[in-house]
């Protein structure tokens, strides 16, 4: 019996099968074999009735900008395909980037507080040969879902939402004045727009990507155990290994309410020759007593974690269809490096509430104007490159000790900079004057490490990045002006305000600077 078999067989939930379900889903991708899914339509025929102004397909998510609308005065309702309930693990932000909670009239600060179930300091940026890099107040607050989201749904339905559980989406048909939405239980719903929060494997996103293969993914396994030695710090990024299995593994770890969670990811393509998921959990469990310093089986396992997170170049998704908007996961508006999810959900929500809502005003729901709410972002497209230097294609043989060299440079010149150049960095969040102090430091003091890295990345991508590079030093300088433009809209038309916003907000996102917001 493999470790992994061993391990999960313990843990209450099966969740051994659901290991083998994921790996059979990875499989499938790498092997170019995964149906697509014919469940958008149109039709020239109008709708004689209008249920809502916006259905949220996946309420996991969905439910929190679905209680920004409703809130807003517009019918809402949120089809969720199972009970709509937050999972056991805490979800990990940074707590000012939960402040938007409170500015929408999500939560009371009291309820803010009661729903953070874990807090520590500081966190650890750790590689080999380096001394280790702390932080404070970097995604050290455990969010519990369980609570947030039966908070966030009670304020949905006072809101006058409706929360359709045990529904799922079967499919949608647009219309030239709304959309019609089937579900699995044979009921059919009209709406003005339609909100896709169903995640990464969406059917409406398969259909809208037409079976393309990931440009890259971010394979990852953990578990949440107790038996650790006591510790309460946490790592935002760890390596202590060289490239193995043509992965570098890097590690995750903070405490969390009923143990300490730990993880273990890598980025890398989807070529079929790559690990499976249970493979890539085996080396996991096998490197886990020495990260954190403990044997297996000194440890008392809670749950297992594991997944697939792919990423596409083209993204945020422009949907092919009026009336639908993808959000959250659906629409990639994460970077490369980052897992996505709550922490992206939460980071747009301001934004895609208002854009949505002067949208639905203006009644401007066309995909063109649209896709406006989905833009292109230089501040995640110059990730590309980054996630390129920290994976290892297939087919190349590099130094095994290279990614670890050239990370560790890197961070240690951001920690050499400040604060206001690492922390947004950890947050995800790329700016002009932070990227450019980092890059013209490291190639001053370690240029024999970057002359390293551009026959790893190729030459097309570093041009590529390059494009991407002067874009995010534009938009740094377009988004202070865009900003002196927002009193000056008052006057004008509601479509002409929504197309001004959504170019400032551009600007804004595809800069960096919702970091100060």
């Amino acid at each position: 019996m493999s470790l992994t078999q061993q391990i999960l067989s313990q843990i209450p939930g099966n969740p051994l099968t659901g290991l083998q379900n994921a790996d059979r889903l990875w499989e499938a991708i790498k092997n170019h074999s995964l149906p697509i899914p014919e469940t958008v339509k149109e039709t020239d025929q109008p709708l004689n009735q209008i249920d809502y102004d916006v259905i949220v397909c996946g309420g996991t998510l969905g439910i929190i900008i679905g209680a920004t609308l409703a809130k807003k005065g517009w019918r809402v309702a949120v089809c969720e395909r199972g009970k709509l309930r937050g999972r056991e693990q805490e979800w990990n932000i940074s707590r000012h980037e939960l402040q938007v909670f409170e500015k929408l009239n999500l939560l009371s600060p009291e309820e803010l507080e009661k729903a953070i179930a874990t807090e520590y300091n500081p966190a650890r940026i750790s590689f080999p040969d380096i001394p280790d890099i702390w932080v404070r107040d970097v995604l050290n607050i455990g969010v519990d879902p369980v609570y947030l989201l039966d908070i966030i749904k009670t304020r949905f339905l006072e809101a006058g939402g409706q929360l359709l559980e045990n529904t799922p989406y079967q499919a949608a048909t647009i219309h030239p004045n709304g959309v019609t939405v089937e579900t699995g239980l044979n009921q059919t719903l009209t709406s003005r727009l339609l909100l896709d929060a169903m995640g990464h494997f969406s059917p409406i996103i398969k259909q809208a990507r037409q079976g393309k293969t990931p440009d890259a993914v971010c394979l990852v396994v953990g578990t949440c155990a107790t038996g650790y030695p006591d510790n309460q710090t946490g790592d935002i990024f760890a390596s202590f290994t060289p490239v193995q299995n043509q992965c570098q593994y890097f590690w995750e770890a903070f405490p969390a309410r009923d143990g300490r969670t730990t993880y273990m990811f890598s980025y890398l393509d989807a070529h079929p020759a790559r690990p499976s998921l249970t493979a890539f959990f085996e080396d996991y469990l096998t490197l886990l007593p020495q990260y954190q310093n403990v044997e297996l089986s000194q440890l008392n396992f809670k749950r297992a974690l594991f997944g697939f997170f792919p990423c596409y170049r083209q993204s945020p998704l422009v949907t092919p269809w009026n009336c639908i908007i993808p959000i959250g996961d659906s629409s990639g508006s994460q970077s490369p490096l980052s897992f996505g999810g709550f922490g992206a959900m939460v980071r747009h929500l301001n934004r895609l509430t208002n854009g949505i809502d002067e949208a639905l005003t203006a009644n401007i729901l066309d995909s063109k104007s649209l896709s406006l709410l989905q833009p292109y972002q230089p501040s995640l497209s110059v990730t590309w490159l980054f996630q390129k230097s920290m994976s290892v294609p297939i087919d190349k043989t590099i130094n095994s000790h290279s990614i670890n060299q050239l990370l560790a440079a890197v961070f240690q010149d951001m920690e050499r900079l400040g604060e206001p150049v690492l922390k947004p960095f950890l947050q995800d969040v790329i700016q002009f004057p932070a990227l450019a102090k980092t890059l013209f430091t490291t190639g001053i003091l370690h240029p024999a490490i970057v002359l390293k890295v551009i026959p790893q990345v190729g030459l097309g991508n570093l041009v590529d990045w390059t494009i991407h590079y002067l874009n995010l030093a534009s938009y740094s300088l377009l988004y202070p002006m865009g900003k002196s433009l927002n009193p000056l809209t008052q006057k004008l038309s509601a479509q002409q305000q929504y197309y001004i916003h959504r170019w400032v907000d551009a600007w804004c996102y595809g800069s960096g600077g919702d970091y100060h917001s």
